[in-house]
């Protein structure tokens, strides 16, 4: 399967952040093949209007969030303001094109891993019930060696093929504060999933050069082992 999902611990972990590093070190050393990003679901403004601006996709709005509202909280809340229900069916259906069309999707999901989609579903569900390999942002601060092991322990109660996880600096940190929030060999010894690399404080996220610079420094090799015949 050439499709990877990219979920986190919470909101604000750094899901927009990998995913677009992957897509600007994709943009910038990978231009031969094609690339596909999807929200699973987007609430208020923000990341399909950041892909579009950032990235050459060639994919309409729509292709990048199937499903948007405009209230920036909870799908299954944010569907009750607005009088409208959630068609995950169109989301699975675009998912579908786009893979079958894409060399590699870069699906990211909404919340965190525990966050509900609809008032039965959680993304846990989605990733599971799609058979979607998922990749685990984890903040730099303290609490993220909980955080790690409370949501892998989640993704295995759920079924959910997690394969490794990534820490982020959410704000400034040295690198003693990350030694301390989110020792690396702790976490892995704690849920027995790989830490594929940290993605340092960026002072512009939007930057194509500095966030294909993030994404190499990341552990590539087993991201290519993840999304199957897709090679980053």
């Amino acid at each position: 399967m050439n499709v990877l999902l990219i979920t986190g611990t919470n909101t604000e972990t750094g899901k927009t952040v990998l995913t677009s590093a992957l897509g600007a070190y994709w943009q910038t050393y990978r231009q031969s093949e094609s690339l596909g990003i999807l929200k699973l679901i987007q609430t208020g403004i923000g990341d399909r209007e950041l892909y579009q601006k950032l990235f050459n996709l060639n994919q309409s709005p729509e292709e990048i969030a199937p499903l948007q509202f405009q209230t920036p909280v909870a799908p299954p809340v944010a569907a009750e303001r607005e009088g409208r229900s959630i068609e995950l069916k169109l989301v699975w259906e675009k998912f579908n094109t786009l893979r079958q069309q894409r060399q590699l999707v870069i699906v990211e999901a909404l919340g965190g891993l525990g966050s509900p989609v609809t008032h039965e579903l959680i993304v846990a569900d989605i990733a599971r019930d799609w058979g979607l390999p998922v990749v685990l942002v984890v903040p730099v601060q303290l609490g993220a060696i909980a955080q790690a092991v409370a949501n892998v322990a989640l993704a295995r109660s759920s079924g959910v093929h997690l394969k490794g996880m990534i820490l982020n600096c959410v704000s400034p940190c040295s690198e003693q504060q990350i030694a301390d929030w989110a020792p690396i060999k702790l976490i892995e010894s704690f849920t027995n999933v790989p830490v594929l690399g940290t993605i340092p404080h960026l002072n512009d996220p939007t930057d194509i050069s500095q966030l294909a610079q993030v994404a190499s420094d990341l552990d590539l090799e087993r991201f290519t082992r993840l999304v199957g015949s897709a090679s980053l």
